[in-house]
């Protein structure tokens, strides 16, 4: 749901839940879905965005395309996935505009299953988990690198080799 308003920027609630059940043993958190994950009703939405692709590297698995499909590579690897970001204001996309935060509430995840690490899905995920979650939670994230397309400074094979950590968890 959103409401753009006049100045550009627009008021945006998270759309979808959390992917978890009870093998999940690790969480990643982005902030917040982007402009075409909001179209697409799902995580990751952009086409150049690199998670699906990273997260299939890691598992040695096809690239998933459909919904289904990417939530399947999750659950079967034990990984949970959500957002920091229940609801901001934002410009676009852009995370660096993002203000006015309502956290989302991890408590469900994290009473219903066995999370051992929370992963952040780049510098401002993690940011904003250590403002506005890590004092809700105790549970430091480990940060990595942003699997964004406007990470263009860090290429597929080092994503790969630095997301490798979720798997060996």
């Amino acid at each position: 749901m959103t409401g753009r308003q006049p100045d550009g920027w627009e008021h945006v609630v998270h759309g979808f839940g959390p992917i978890y059940d009870a093998r999940s043993r690790v969480l990643v958190l982005g902030t917040l879905p982007s402009v075409k994950s909001r179209e697409a009703n799902f995580y990751y939405g952009h086409p150049r965005n690199r998670f699906w692709q990273v997260m299939a590297a890691v598992f040695d698995a096809p690239v998933p395309q459909s919904i289904e499909e990417k939530k399947a590579l999750l659950l079967a690897n034990g990984v949970a996935l959500w957002d920091v970001v229940g609801q901001c204001d934002i410009r676009r996309s852009a995370d660096s505009t993002i203000r006015n935060v309502v956290p989302n509430d991890l408590s469900p995840i994290l009473a219903a299953v066995g999370i051992e690490t929370i992963y952040a899905n780049g510098a401002k995920a993690a940011e904003l988990y250590r403002k506005y979650l890590l004092p809700v939670t105790g549970i430091e994230a480990v940060r990595l690198p942003s699997t964004s397309p406007a990470n263009a400074a860090c290429g597929t094979e080092a994503l790969v080799e630095a997301w490798r950590a979720v798997k060996e968890n």
